[in-house]
């Protein structure tokens, strides 16, 4: 008995939504880190000086000595230290407590489904480099189904499309499993870049990463017309005919003529994934309609588009940014009851 008391006293698990724009980290239950996927070194030691929000701050201005790099692109790891160090560094953040150990973690880690084998073997890599013993790993539209309260085991068909920062996870899921998929690697930062091109293109305004983002939050749109319009939001960049600093307003119905070619290339592979549907399915997706999740979910108009465009109800989840880890959460917590989901 003391010997389990004591085991469970030295692991700590933890369930990882390790996304290519945001992290977030659930330990005992709760969401205890969620900060940007980001990290600052100095190019000359390589010493990290920030991670997570911090880091953030720092992105698009730096000198010569400091770089930023975000580790993951299209939800896949891109710079293998950069990711270790990441990890490393938000997995310190949790404050467990426990002064005395470093305790060994079991790790529940949500990665795409459309993920080839190395691309997996480096999650896992990174993972074990950054302190954990057992690394479990699950698709994030099965993590995404189950953190939005949707009974997995059910022979019923429930479609997810999770709209990331790097990927679009579009699944069909029954019986545990995905029946059908597709994974495209167009999503927020796609957006974000979009807007980017966007405001050169058509304003002469140079903007950067950072304020595209924010674009995207405050008027970022699927369809040129809204019923309740977003108010119109003023935005800085240097003039790329003066070279000075300016200031102007967009407005909504512009994000959504900037982002129209990405959002039909998702509409695409929805109806897509609806196609290749075996037909018992279709009918509980005809009954049950579409899940949205993910921070694309919260692109406004972006479910009366998909509604159009498929015929069927589209239900955005409670907490779109969140459903992949909650589900990852609940998985670590079930692990016994899950492994036929689990990738190791």
């Amino acid at each position: 008995m003391i010997k389990m008391g004591l085991f469970s006293f030295l692991t700590s698990d933890i369930a990882i939504d390790l996304g290519t724009a945001n992290t977030l980290i659930i330990h005992k239950d709760r969401i205890v880190v969620d900060e940007p996927s980001i990290i600052a070194l100095d190019k000359a030691t390589n010493k990290v000086l920030a991670i997570g929000n911090k880091a953030m701050q720092m992105h698009e201005k730096t000198n010569d000595n400091i770089k930023t790099i975000r580790p993951l692109k299209d939800g896949v790891i891109a710079d293998f230290t950069a990711a270790e160090l990441m990890i490393r560094g938000m997995i310190k953040m949790i404050d467990t407590g426990n002064r005395f150990f470093t305790p060994s973690h079991r790790m529940v880690i949500c990665i795409p489904s459309g993920i080839t084998e190395v691309e997996k073997r480096a999650v896992k890599d990174s993972a074990e480099h950054a302190g954990a013993k057992e690394v479990y790993m699950v698709h994030e539209p099965i993590a995404a189904a189950i953190g939005i309260g949707i009974d997995i085991e059910q022979p019923n068909g429930s479609m997810i499309v999770d709209i990331g920062g790097g990927t679009t996870e579009i699944a069909v899921i029954a019986l545990s499993g995905i029946v059908c998929e597709a994974s495209v690697r167009i999503a927020g930062d796609v957006f974000t870049r979009d807007i980017v091109d966007y405001m050169r293109r058509e304003h002469n305004l140079l903007i950067g990463e950072r304020s595209a983002e924010l674009i995207k939050i405050a008027v970022g749109s699927a369809l040129p017309e809204l019923e309740n319009p977003p108010a119109d939001y003023e935005i800085r960049g240097r003039d790329l005919m003066t070279g000075i600093p300016k200031e102007i307003k967009v407005t909504y119905s512009e994000i959504a003529y900037a982002l129209d070619k990405s959002i039909s290339k998702i509409e695409e592979a929805v109806m897509k994934a609806l196609e290749v549907s075996p037909p018992e399915l279709s009918a509980d997706i005809y009954h049950n309609g579409i899940h949205l999740t993910g921070g694309g979910a919260l692109l406004h108009g972006l479910d009366k588009r998909l509604a159009n465009k498929t015929k069927l109800p589209i239900h955005i989840a409670d907490d779109p940014l969140r459903a992949v880890v909650r589900g990852t959460g609940e998985v670590l917590k079930h692990l016994d009851h899950f492994k036929p989901i689990l990738i190791s």
